[in-house]
């Protein structure tokens, strides 16, 4: 087949100006897929130097071949979730999601928000027809990550892959159980990455840093569930529907391997508390010259008894550096925010007037 635009009409295949009715040969594909017994829809096609017409079906196949894999691979590892509370007539249903099989004897990964509220229990589903209770392990609303642990043993566990590879136009493949309809699969590419989240507990308020945006179709119930990449590794933890076409999802990331680590381990994550509230604001010149830094936190309001009060910080300073690290915006501090903090007396440099000033802080646990 010579390179150059042929076309295509009910499996028959002919170059331009050339009678249909006499094929230049028939393409062979499955059954029913495009018109008449071709691959191939009607339509015009590029062919390419020293590529026959199987290889051009093959390349055009890849794509479903890529998520048969990932589904067949993955789809033991999602369960269906139904969640429940006590009530003064039993157990209540409140919820559903979809959660990831951790390791073989039973820790589940699934997001907070789904199994969140007190003495949170319920039924995990698979697609083998088991159907296994579980409890709630450990939960982290501030990542939106929570740990089950199921009645049961020899489960399928997932991979988990490192988010912090992806590429944006990356295909990814979303498995959960939207709306109740268990094993869902729907695949889609990496829009953005980056994105950020806010995420709440009582009266802390922390964001979710490094999102994924993807257009892989999330629905109620998805939420929990697996967002894979092509290798049929984790990536992400489906979390949120930001509109049509506009999926969310927590990376499986340095981080949040720590976060779910602690919640199989002692069920809660610790962090340090500062006590501020603030928001990015850019240096002076003066500052920003001699510091080679654009911007750093402002603090815009300063908790009554926290240990930025002890520590002297007042509205309107401008947070530069915290423990030796340069802070350009609220994500770097919540970066450092790390158990190790505790109590641990740490250097806080901030901008006062113009000038900058050195402070002695020791941050709390965030409780």
């Amino acid at each position: 087949m010579e390179p150059g635009s042929y076309r295509v009409r009910d499996g028959a295949v002919a170059a331009p100006g050339d009678d249909i009715g006499t094929p230049l040969f028939e393409l062979a594909g499955p059954a029913g897929v495009g018109s008449g017994e071709s691959g191939f829809g009607d339509g015009a096609y590029e062919a390419r130097a020293g590529v026959p017409p199987e290889a051009e079906l093959e390349a055009l196949d890849a794509y479903s071949r890529t998520v048969a894999g990932v589904v067949e691979r993955l789809a033991g590892s999602v369960a269906s979730l139904r969640v429940m509370r006590a009530g003064r007539r039993g157990r209540v249903p409140v919820g559903a999601g979809s959660a990831v099989v951790l390791t073989p004897d039973g820790f589940l990964l699934t997001s907070a928000h789904v199994v969140a509220g007190r003495d949170r229990e319920g039924r995990a589903t698979f697609v083998d027809g088991r159907e296994l209770a579980f409890r709630v392990a450990g939960s982290d609303p501030l990542s939106d990550l929570a740990v089950l642990r199921a009645d049961g043993d020899e489960l399928n566990p997932a991979e988990l892959g490192d988010a912090a590879h992806l590429r944006v136009g990356q295909l990814v493949v979303a498995i959960g159980n939207p709306q109740g309809f268990a094993g869902s699969v729907t695949a889609g590419v990496v829009s953005a990455l980056g994105r950020s989240l806010p995420a709440r507990s009582e009266n802390a308020v922390r964001m979710i840093d490094s999102v994924i945006q993807t257009d892989a179709a999330l629905n109620p119930g998805n939420s929990g569930g697996a967002l894979v990449d092509s290798f049929g590794r984790v990536v992400g933890v489906n979390t949120a529907v930001a509109g049509v076409g506009l999926g969310l999802a927590v990376p499986i990331n340095d981080a949040t391997r720590k976060v779910i680590g602690a919640l199989m381990r002692d069920g809660r994550v610790r962090r340090a508390y500062l006590g501020v509230a603030g928001g990015p604001r850019p240096l002076p010149a003066r500052a920003r010259r001699e510091r080679d830094q654009a911007t750093g936190v402002e603090v815009i309001e300063v908790t009554s008894g926290s240990p930025a009060e002890g520590a002297g910080v007042r509205p309107e300073d401008l947070i530069v550096e915290l423990a030796g690290s340069r802070v350009s915006g609220v994500d770097d501090i919540q970066r450092l925010m790390v158990a190790d903090l505790i109590d641990a007396p740490v250097e806080v440099i901030v901008l006062r007037g113009g000038e900058p000033l050195q402070l002695r802080l020791v941050p709390r646990e965030l409780r």
